[in-house]
């Protein structure tokens, strides 16, 4: 077990030293893997398990949300595909490089141990701050007011300002999502496994639903249209007033900073293509079978997620795509009416709760093993218990008792989720949908640039570094640059989320040195 210092923020099972790079037979590889750190997965997976395995991370609520704030932010329909598909871009090249630090560096917890092994203890604990205090309640925040504005939108109403009403309802989303998780946080995971084949069927109807507008009209050579029309007599890269901006008196660094803003819309679906070192750690061969899952998975997720937005375009008029915060539901609501919307709409918000009680229960667990390395108050990090009482009917569960493994017996992270719904609340009810996107964004990819930037430096300073998987180095270099720029650019261009942000880390670089003085004193 590594020490306090170094210890990953979720559990690790056993490390092994590092042994140096080289090209190895399959009988070496074979060897080689079977000595590598045993993690909580066991490794059965094929390289078709782990293609499906990243098609449910990836795929969740932002490609039937997002499209709004995507083309509120951009000049034309066209530019706005050409977003998404910088995006998709991005994601690929992230996952890429991810897969090559998870298979490096031994540890779970996402991107902590590899900030911690490139830039020392006090990066990784100020990711797993951020991740806490902003990133994980910004996510709540969005999904539950997503929810809502599904429900919405099937109903007929689009409200670019959403009242208190639609702020009430999202509490209300969010406190029933923390209460399940309280209840039985094993079963709430569980319940993802279904909301995969939902995720599928609903992409695949919009798909279709697009194709049938378009063979219709090639159909009656232009005489039947039963989408919005303008997707035929409007150019698709043709300038035109959204949310209020005029693009044609728009300047280039400007422009950055709307596209910039966009593109943290479209990062938001794509949004789980850091996961892809989880993915590693079930592979059997995954020097091979994960580059593959890879090249394979994220291509496929661009080209659903292309696909879907060009649907949009199609099937409702392009000043509508901007205003709604739940594109997939107008536009079925366009196209075939309210009844048929009702059932989109159910569709939609089952996977809205799936990821939100996903998410919820990611939440926890990561307070709640930040709060055993005294990241934050202790409190937090107990289990089966509201504040200072216990609640859980595992009353002789030894006190010594590590707290993953007191949740993975039923136990609910009680006091951590209730700090979570406390900061998600306030970030629904003082922002709205598409400044909590800017804010995720930024805090995402802040950590995300740091990450890979890491990555690239290790190749020069730990040559010797055992990688399975290594892609080539201007892999790494180009999600660098283009994220490098997305945070610096967005940052500029949304002072107020970004101050917030820079507040948010402040505070935590304070208590981190309190706790260490606290500690030397000891």
């Amino acid at each position: 077990m590594a020490s306090s210092e170094t210890t990953p923020l979720l559990r690790q099972v056993s490390a092994t030293p590092i042994t140096p790079d080289a090209d190895v037979g399959p009988e070496a590889q074979n060897a080689d893997e079977a000595h590598e750190p045993r993690g909580t997965f066991a490794r059965r997976l094929t390289t078709l398990n782990g293609f499906a395995l990243l098609i449910s991370i990836v795929i969740g609520s932002g490609v039937f949300s997002s499209p709004g704030p995507v083309d509120a932010n951009v000049p034309s329909p066209g530019a706005a595909l050409l977003v998404w598909l910088v995006g998709g871009v991005l994601a690929w090249t992230g996952a890429l490089t991810m897969a090559e630090l998870g298979t490096a560096i031994p540890g779970e917890g996402g991107i902590q141990p590899y900030l911690t092994h490139s830039y020392g203890e006090w990066v990784g604990y100020l990711a797993a701050w951020s991740w806490i205090v902003a990133t994980m309640p910004a996510t709540l925040a969005i999904l539950s007011i997503v929810f809502v504005e599904t429900i919405y939108s099937s109903l007929g109403v689009h409200e670019p300002e959403p009242p208190i009403a639609h702020k009430l309802f999202s509490l209300l989303v969010l406190v029933v999502v923390a209460t399940a998780n309280s209840i039985s946080t094993k079963t709430s995971t569980r319940l993802g496994n279904f909301f995969v084949a939902v995720k599928l069927l609903a992409i695949f109807l919009l798909i279709v639903a697009g194709l049938t507008v378009v063979f219709i009209y090639a159909g009656s050579h232009g005489k039947r249209d039963m989408g919005g029309g303008d997707w035929h007599t409007k150019g698709w890269f043709e300038a035109r007033d959204t949310a209020g901006v005029d693009w044609k008196g728009v300047g280039l660094w400007e422009s950055l900073g709307f596209y910039s803003t966009a593109l943290y819309g479209a990062l938001w679906a794509y949004s789980g293509w850091d996961k892809a070192n989880y993915v590693a750690a079930e592979l059997v061969h995954p020097k091979t079978q994960l580059p593959l899952a890879v090249n394979t998975a994220i291509p496929t997720i661009i080209v659903c997620y292309v696909a879907a937005n060009a649907v949009y375009y199609v099937l409702l008029p392009w000043n509508v795509v901007s205003t709604t915060d739940a594109a997939a539901v107008t536009a079925v609501t366009y196209f075939l009416g309210k009844t048929v919307a009702y059932f989109a709409s159910a569709l939609i918000c089952l996977v809205i709760a799936g990821s939100a009680l996903g998410n919820s229960f990611v939440a926890g667990r990561m307070t709640v093993a930040a709060a055993n390395k005294a990241w934050i108050p202790n409190i937090f990090g107990t289990v089966g218990q509201v504040g200072p009482f216990k609640v859980s009917k595992s009353d002789t569960r030894n006190e010594d008792e590590d707290a993953d493994e007191a949740m993975d017996g039923g136990e609910s992270p009680i006091n951590a989720l209730i700090l979570s719904t406390l900061l998600s609340a306030l970030y629904i009810l003082f922002g709205n949908m598409r400044i909590l996107l800017t804010l995720n964004g930024l805090a995402e990819y802040a950590f995300f640039f740091l990450t890979v930037l890491g990555a690239i430096i290790l190749r020069w300073r730990e040559p010797e570094l055992h990688r399975p998987v290594k892609p080539f180095i201007l892999i790494p270099i180009l999600f660098a640059i283009i994220s490098g720029f997305v945070v610096v650019r967005g940052a500029m261009f949304a002072l107020v989320q970004a101050g917030i942000l820079v507040a948010i880390w402040g505070i935590g670089v304070l208590y981190y040195l309190v706790r260490k003085r606290v500690l030397q004193r000891r």
